[in-house]
């Protein structure tokens, strides 16, 4: 669904800064986490905000990595007293695992298990389990087994089993058709917001820089090279029914008739003519490359976990629906919710909040939202405490 505008052209003809921005605009800290025996560690990279309240755990969804909840993490932390742990999942981001080809829902549960046991102890804070997708499986999962028995809420971000496993057999051709690599980060920066991969600018300078990583170009011949290192990213299921139901395409990728289109939300640009910035073309052909020339590819290819995509949806409403937490579903479209969920929700087992039309990144698309629902969340159980300026905004509305 791709009814609204994009958020980040408000003025016609004004251009646009597509270059990527730093983690420390919307982060307190980086750290890198060692897990695991001494001789054989996983090393996973998270971002941390805030120092008081409950601990916000953020999974993103599949492909992204820890910084789609950069501009999230901002917005919340504005509305209610909170900490915030964002970590980039085994095979994404910065992280790096012995296993990296092994996403099955148990070992990334007892990821998360691990990394908050390594940051906390054995008596972390009162947390909270956030997930976007992928992600908001693997936060079920967790609460599901109680493996942090300090959790004491869990909000899922448009994950529902039925459409996901619906759209499972569309993902591999999806994969196959988007462009390969791009010239610069800008390029994929401004790819991220035409394509409408990420609607909000802001979201995508930031976040982009997660996903992409730089390669170097060996030329082999004159037509062929070899990149060194690369790797494909890989799109939730939503966005991928959201693309193939489209009612206007556009080809992102010159000189790939192959290329698989992308729904353009605002303004369409035309079939015939590729997405190009100051006359220069998205992805990068073989001809025009020379030795020691470099090019940004998806830093992951979950293509090759097929064997999981099953695994991580199959039977997941009704794990949360089992789960006794207070639990909130956060969903882009009304028609995403499967028939387990639509009775629990008609039960009152869970809250849920439909968010206007903002496609699958929901977080990024549509960050002050999803902020005000998980902040009204939290202040509703009492799991925060509303920031004073927050507070004084309030009263003076009323």
């Amino acid at each position: 669904m791709w009814e609204e505008s994009f958020d980040t052209e408000h003025e016609v003809g004004c251009k646009l800064d597509y270059s990527p921005v730093s983690w420390r605009e919307y982060f307190d800290q980086m750290e890198d986490v060692s897990v695991g025996p001494a001789d054989s560690r996983d090393v996973f990279r998270i971002y941390k905000a805030g120092n008081d309240g409950p601990l916000l755990v953020l999974l993103h969804g599949g492909g992204h990595s820890a910084l789609s909840w950069a501009v999230f993490t901002t917005a919340i932390a504005s509305r209610v007293t909170c900490r915030v742990l964002a970590m980039d999942l085994r095979g994404h981001g910065d992280t790096l695992v012995r296993q990296s080809d092994d996403f099955s829902t148990q070992t990334m549960s007892s990821d998360i298990a691990n990394v908050i046991g390594a940051c906390y102890g054995e008596t972390p804070p009162p947390i909270v389990l956030i997930g976007h997708g992928v992600g908001g499986a693997i936060a079920v999962h967790t609460a599901s087994n109680m493996l942090l028995p300090t959790t004491v809420g869990l909000v899922a971000i448009d994950v529902v089993e039925g459409s996901a496993t619906e759209a499972l057999h569309s993902i591999q051709n999806f994969l196959k058709g988007r462009p390969k690599s791009f010239k610069s980060m800008d390029h994929a920066i401004e790819w991220s917001v035409k394509s409408g991969q990420i609607r909000n600018l802001e979201a995508a300078r930031v976040s982009m820089v997660g996903q992409i990583k730089r390669c170097e170009v060996e030329v082999a011949s004159p037509v062929t090279d070899v990149v060194v290192e690369s790797n494909e990213e890989f799109y939730d299921q939503k966005y991928v029914n959201d693309k193939e139901n489209a009612a206007s395409e556009v080809s992102l990728s010159e000189g790939k008739n192959n290329s698989e289109e992308q729904l353009m939300e605002s303004a369409s640009l035309p079939k015939e003519s590729p997405m190009k910035t100051e006359d220069e073309p998205a992805g990068l052909t073989t001809t025009n490359r020379t030795v020691g020339d470099s090019v940004y590819m998806w830093r992951i290819d979950l293509s090759k976990s097929e064997k999981y995509w099953d695994g991580w949806f199959r039977g997941t409403s009704n794990l949360f629906l089992a789960c006794n937490l207070p639990k909130l579903l956060l969903l882009a479209g009304i028609d995403r919710l499967d028939r387990d969920l639509t009775i629990g929700q008609m039960q009152g087992k869970f809250m849920m909040q439909v968010l206007p039309p903002c496609g699958h990144a929901v977080q990024e698309n549509k960050p002050d939202k999803v902020a005000e629902a998980v902040a009204s969340f939290l202040l509703r159980h009492k799991f925060a405490e509303a920031r004073r300026e927050t507070r004084s905004a309030n009263s003076f509305t009323r």
